[in-house]
């Protein structure tokens, strides 16, 4: 496909930036690839839209109704991301090359970045930012799955992922650098990866260091999601003391 076909397939969603197969992350190189010639090619236009101007190279998406996407004015998404239907936009950001699965809600403020990959029924709380991966190709972007709760102010960069059924508390930082522990053992499970079903809190952890003791920032499992759970998430949410609006 030509560049111009590629983004197009990107914004109706027939090709992803990076998808599963055989439950496995892949990274379609040749797509990303497209995404930044497509910036080389495209020339600086002017883009109104009702009281507001803008100059960009990108075109903005259209055709909402017709999508099944409702966008809450001053929201906007680049042409080149895929917003499934029953996605809700309220007044916030999605760059292209990102794919929103269905009845997924992007709230207040909220910024999904470039090729992110953003699962079905999930609530992106006001201010959260998904950060984007263009460079170099083969850069594994934001993943994040299904049925996740992201609170407010969560950052979440650099290729970082949340398994499906996850909740994410406010303020959680999470990238590759981060530590993902679980706060029954003490043990690291992982940098940057949060498992399947757990309830995760920002945290920190002591480190010395030649010139001191400092804290540096980790994600606290505080409790894995039990199969017949899910119903009752806001009960187990006040519980434990997680905040995620």
């Amino acid at each position: 496909m030509t560049t111009e076909e590629t983004i197009a397939a990107l914004d109706r969603g027939e090709v992803r930036a990076a998808e599963k197969v055989d439950g496995e992350w892949r990274v379609n190189e040749d797509a990303k690839a497209a995404i930044l010639d497509y910036f080389r090619i495209r020339k600086l236009e002017p883009i109104e839209v009702g009281p507001y101007e803008y100059l960009d190279k990108i075109p903005l998406k259209h055709n909402y109704a017709e999508l099944g996407v409702r966008v809450v004015p001053p929201a906007t998404a680049r042409y080149g991301a895929y917003l499934a239907p029953g996605v809700v936009m309220m007044p916030s950001y999605v760059n292209i090359g990102a794919w929103v699965g269905p009845n997924t809600m992007v709230d207040t403020w909220a910024t999904v970045g470039s090729c992110a990959q953003i699962g079905a029924d999930v609530h992106l709380a006001g201010g959260v930012g998904i950060g984007g991966v263009l460079e170099p190709p083969n850069a594994s972007p934001v993943m994040i799955g299904d049925d996740c709760m992201i609170g407010s102010r969560c950052m979440v960069t650099q290729g970082a992922r949340v398994g499906n059924g996850s909740i994410l508390g406010e303020a959680t930082v999470l990238n590759p650098g981060i530590p993902v522990i679980d706060s029954e053992t003490g043990e690291e499970v992982s940098r940057g990866i949060v498992p399947p079903n757990c309830i995760v809190v920002r945290a920190d952890r002591r480190r010395e260091f030649p010139g001191g003791e400092f804290f540096l920032p980790c994600a606290l499992i505080i409790r894995r999601i039990q199969p017949g759970e899910r119903q009752h998430i806001n009960d187990i949410l006040r519980d434990t003391g997680v905040s995620v609006s």
